[in-house]
């Protein structure tokens, strides 16, 4: 057969004409690299495995050369010593060694996570932070000129006044004071004094005893020449040249600041869509109802429900850890930067659990206080730990900041007239600009405060003076407020200033009615917990603005897209008869009310 007139057919990709290079998994289709790029930063496939095509088949990979045995090959991988080693590395023959290629699987699945931020994160910021960079070493030159001469000033400026300050000191100052020379002259009239002395006394007094002693200081008063010692007492007069303001203006006239990483801001970055689409929907193993959710990664959350069961799920629904002596409620969870959970138990103790979920710790103990910790959420802006509590007795609700140390460093409770904020704290978070926002069940609002304290707003519903029942709350990227509404079965989005912008999610088939909410910073997506049922679903409605990935966006096949009609409850009153109202106490005579 002649193999050089023989048809080769490349594979094409399938989103363009071009030649394929890699494959997506979880599509799947086969993608140019052009494609893939776009493929990996798009929101809806942000989390999808691509690999290349050589991985795909199983090719034989590259045989790395043994850097201490030239004439052999990295076949292990010592765990202990983190290195490869080959067959002859007497070094590691003791030590634990697994397959060189299972390693490697091993390793990449560890840092799964890193490189999909590298992907979608890194890449897709790159060319918008280049475009800054490239117009600042435009004009870097000019304005380093600028400060480059200024600079020059300064310092020929502060030259000249320290070449004053020591001509002054040289000239004026030290010139007519030679201090050394002067002790030693006097201490050598000393040394002949004290001499004398000795020669007298010898001579006069011990021989013959022939004066007296008042003769004989009688004799050496005017027989011995007299020494006056002085002692120098001028002081250095410093001169008036060097001035204290002008040495200082003249350091600090050139300031260095630290500036940090370059960043570019979420509203240069993302945009919403025209509505909400639902990009995937999980029923959930070991959980009635969604009451909670608390994102750990972009697929492994942690639900709650009513009847304290608390357990982590990846998107398949399937549990993959339960947590004991959780505490029945609302938003009794979160998860801190180390993704450890952070839950209320029974008890009404906060505890930490730890990233191997081995080891549970009490963060904070609550033990003889009439205040019980009704919600949490961990800042990841500050590291602080905002607690929504309630005072059963008063029937007043308040929030409090713990630092790291859980210490307790705030208190917020009544307005600026005194009066409380808050009736019964079941929802709390924090957006982007370090406001502090509660859902507040009873008082039927949502309530914003700054974060030092001051009452900003409170949103009571859409229109202004109807009713709302306030559920699950959250931000997004874009600083906006997301609510779930238990009277309409509506999610709405209100921006960072309490102006309401649009229903965002109703009640659907798939959803059911909205209860708790959770936002993904990572894929910009959104969790939306259902009291109906123990679904959750997933939802996009955040994109990028990116040209490239808007141009090569995937149609969304089999996706439903919602729209935002104002929806009343009144039409359906006989089918929810038997749904009890989220005011009221759910728990059973055994266990108590959070």
């Amino acid at each position: 057969m002649d193999t050089a007139s023989s048809s080769y057919r490349v594979h094409q990709c399938s989103k363009c004409p071009g030649d394929t290079a890699y494959h997506c998994v979880s599509c799947p289709c086969d993608l140019c690299p052009q494609c893939k790029e776009s493929h990996v930063k798009d929101l809806q496939t942000i989390d999808h495995d691509v690999m290349s095509h050589r991985d795909k088949i199983n090719y034989i990979p590259t045989q790395e050369i043994c850097v201490r045995h030239p004439s052999h090959v990295y076949t292990k991988y010592c765990e202990p010593c983190q290195v490869p080693a080959g067959n002859n590395c007497q070094t590691h023959r003791k030590h634990t060694q697994i397959d060189v290629t299972t390693a490697y699987k091993t390793k990449r699945q560890q840092h799964r996570e890193t490189i999909l931020t590298i992907r979608s994160e890194a890449l897709f910021y790159r060319p918008v932070l280049l475009t800054g960079m490239k117009a600042d070493v435009k004009t870097c030159h000019t304005e380093f000129s600028l400060h480059q001469s200024e600079m020059l000033t300064k310092a020929q400026k502060l030259k000249d006044l320290i070449d004053d300050v020591v001509y002054d000191l040289l000239n004026n100052v030290l010139c007519d004071f030679d201090f050394k020379h002067r002790c030693k002259k006097q201490k050598i009239k000393m040394i002949r004094h004290i001499g004398r002395l000795r020669r007298y006394e010898h001579r006069y007094v011990q021989p013959a005893f022939t004066f007296s002693a008042l003769q004989f200081l009688s004799y050496t008063k005017t027989a011995l020449p007299q020494i006056h010692l002085t002692l120098h007492t001028s002081q250095l007069s410093m001169t008036e040249s060097l001035n204290k303001e002008d040495v200082m203006e003249s350091l600090s006239a050139i300031q260095i600041t630290e500036r940090g990483n370059r960043r570019v801001g979420n509203r240069c970055l993302l945009k919403l869509t025209s509505g909400a689409e639902l990009h995937q929907s999980l029923t959930l193993t070991g959980v009635g109802r969604c009451h909670h959710i608390s994102c750990v990664t972009s697929d492994r959350v942690w639900v709650s429900d009513w009847d304290n069961n608390l357990m982590l799920t990846d998107t398949t629904g399937v549990p993959l850890h339960r947590v004991k002596d959780s505490c029945g409620g609302f938003g009794l969870h979160t998860v801190n930067s180390e993704r450890e959970l952070i839950n209320i138990d029974r008890n009404y103790n906060i505890n930490k659990l730890s990233k191997d979920m081995k080891t549970t710790t009490t963060f904070i103990e609550i033990a003889g206080s009439t205040w019980r910790p009704r919600c949490v959420y961990w800042s990841l802006s500050t590291g602080d730990l905002l607690v929504g509590v309630y005072n059963y007795d008063t029937e007043t609700g308040k929030v409090t900041r713990y630092n790291q140390s859980q210490q307790l460093t705030q208190t917020i409770q009544n307005n600026n007239t005194g009066r409380g904020l808050y009736r019964e704290t079941r929802y709390i978070t924090e957006n982007n600009n370090g406001d502090v926002v509660v859902s507040d069940l009873l008082s039927r609002a949502v309530v914003v405060t700054e974060r030092g304290g001051r009452h900003r707003f409170s949103y009571t519903g859409h229109p202004s003076g109807s009713r709302l029942q306030p559920l699950g709350i959250c931000t997004d990227a874009l600083s906006h407020i997301l609510v779930c509404d238990y009277i309409t079965d509506t999610v709405q989005m209100i921006n960072k200033d309490g102006q309401f912008l649009s229903h965002l999610l109703t009640k659907s088939q798939e959803m059911g009615e909205p209860w708790s909410l959770r936002y993904d910073v990572n894929t910009h997506r959104l969790w939306v917990g259902s009291w109906y049922n123990n679904k959750v679903c997933v939802y996009r409605y955040i994109t990028r603005q990116d040209a490239l990935t808007d141009e090569h966006r995937p149609r969304p096949d089999g996706h439903t897209r919602y729209t935002t009609p104002r929806h009343n409850k009144t039409h359906r009153l006989n089918e929810n008869e038997h749904r009890p109202r989220p005011d009221e106490d759910l728990m059973s005579s055994s266990t108590p009310a959070v």
